[in-house]
């Protein structure tokens, strides 16, 4: 009779497969306690612990498995040659050695399965990290990582936006994942990467787990800052009236009222989204109405019953215009006010185009640093710290901005929510040019959005009684 795991002993394959079995077992246990101990991190260890070192544990069971069917198949020739019959390993627990071979292979199993389990946990959180979204496969989306680390959304992983719910929508995410690390491994992934309207996740899924639209009613006080381009950077500021509205008890109103409870809007418009042709509007009581406009839409033109992201298509990923980020800067105190022409100077630095993020940082502090030296060598020499930082921010700020490699720059990807030099945003339906048949028009008229308390004011009055 053969004796139990007869086959380890004398087989090739099964010894590489017990080898790389135990090896990787030892390496996982080694490295996640040195992991969990912070004795060691980052994001190139975690993929060798949970991700490369389990698929070899795995790789190797599967060569122990091999081995023994392939020492089964000789065992099955062999016999068959000489005329008599095979038969199964008798496990005789009579037998001191057979215990101990069981209580080998028992102890093995349970430690396999232990240590593919942790790690396989350890490895989807790995899977779903933000670090492993922007830095291990996916390095084409450096401009939205980017964007996602200075955005109100910073400590949202990716996945919680962009894989649907379910084992199925968890599946579906990691084979497009492979089929971008192919792109990414054979450098053919597009540059710039096109925003996935198409397969962004239903608003109703994904943001209004935690924005619920009834609250976000009524008015809202907001308030713009920006410097103009004058010696002093004066600092003006218009103040705006929202009427968020939304749904108030039976009455719809304001901004939100595109998508209060009733309400239904199709829109025709280009595969971007960014040129808008038809509009059917369907109201609460069943009343409908289409506008169309004068263009003729593409062949591809698509219909899409408008949500949240209609508008706030980049709640996270935002790039700003130059005259933007310097504002925000001026107003956090990264550059200083007191500089003169800073703010022109800023942006004229800003859109200055750069073959690399390196040589835009250099450059930038050059020309900002020269700008002082040449017109204002006193200024340049009592406030040379704030110079330097202003040069460190601009660059900053281009490189949170412009990649070259990808081939993003300024406006490369517009923002809908509101209407200016960056896109349309509100106007792409709101023109005066979307009519019905019968004459009506969806109105440009400003007062339905907000209401402008300042426009451009030094001193608003209405923010008087705010100011200590």
């Amino acid at each position: 009779m053969p004796k139990l795991a007869v086959a380890l002993p004398r087989n090739t394959t099964s010894r590489i497969g017990a080898m790389l079995a135990a090896v990787s077992a030892i390496l996982i246990v080694l490295l996640a306690v040195l992991d969990i101990g912070g004795f060691a991190a980052g994001l190139r260890l975690r993929i060798l612990a949970y991700l490369i070192l389990p698929a070899a544990l795995v790789l190797g069971l599967v060569l122990l498995a091999i081995g023994w069917w392939l020492e089964r198949r000789h065992q099955h020739r062999t016999a068959h040659r000489h005329g008599s019959a095979t038969s199964l390993p008798v496990i005789d627990l009579n037998s001191a050695a057979t215990r101990r071979t069981a209580l080998l292979l028992v102890l093995g199993a349970c430690t396999a399965a232990i240590v593919l389990g942790g790690s396989g946990y350890q490895g989807i959180k790995v899977l779903e990290s933000v670090e492993f979204c922007s830095q291990a496969c996916h390095l084409q989306m450096q401009p939205e990582a980017s964007a996602h680390d200075r955005s109100p959304h910073a400590n949202v992983a990716c996945v919680e936006c962009h894989v649907g719910p379910g084992f199925g929508a968890w599946v579906d995410s990691k084979m497009n994942g492979l089929q971008e690390m192919f792109e990414v491994a054979t450098n053919t992934y597009p540059r710039p990467v096109p925003t996935p309207v198409h397969q962004l996740r239903p608003a109703r899924v994904v943001c209004e787990q935690c924005h619920w639209p009834s609250a976000f009613v009524g008015d809202r006080l907001v308030v713009h800052t920006h410097y103009s381009e004058d010696d002093a950077n004066t600092p003006k500021k218009t103040v705006l009236m929202l009427h968020v509205g939304g749904q108030e008890g039976k009455s719809n109103s304001g901004i939100h009222w595109h998508v209060a409870r009733g309400v239904r809007i199709r829109y025709q418009a280009d595969r971007s989204r960014e040129s808008i042709y038809t509009v059917e509007l369907t109201r609460p009581e069943g009343e409908q109405k289409v506008f169309g406009t004068q263009a003729v839409p593409p062949v591809d033109a698509e219909w899409r019953t408008m949500d949240c992201i209609d508008c706030h298509n980049r709640p996270t990923h935002v790039f700003r215009s130059p005259a933007q980020e310097v504002d925000a800067a001026l107003v956090d105190g990264r550059i200083d006010t007191s500089l003169t022409f800073i703010k022109r100077e800023a942006v004229r630095v800003l859109q200055t185009q750069y073959p690399s993020q390196q040589q835009a940082r250099t450059a930038i502090s050059r020309d900002i640093t020269a700008f002082y030296r040449t017109n204002y060598p006193d200024l340049a020499a009592s406030r040379a710290s704030a110079v330097t930082e202003a040069g460190t921010a601009l660059g900053d700020i281009w490189c949170n901005n412009v990649f070259p490699q990808m081939k993003v720059t300024w406006n490369t990807y517009p923002n809908h929510l509101g209407h200016d030099d960056q896109s349309p945003g509100c106007l792409r339906c709101h023109d005066n040019k979307h009519v019905t048949t019968a004459g009506e028009k969806i109105t440009r008229k400003c007062e339905l959005c907000h209401n402008v308390v300042a426009e451009d004011e030094a001193a608003p009055e209405a923010l008087k009684p705010f100011d200590q």
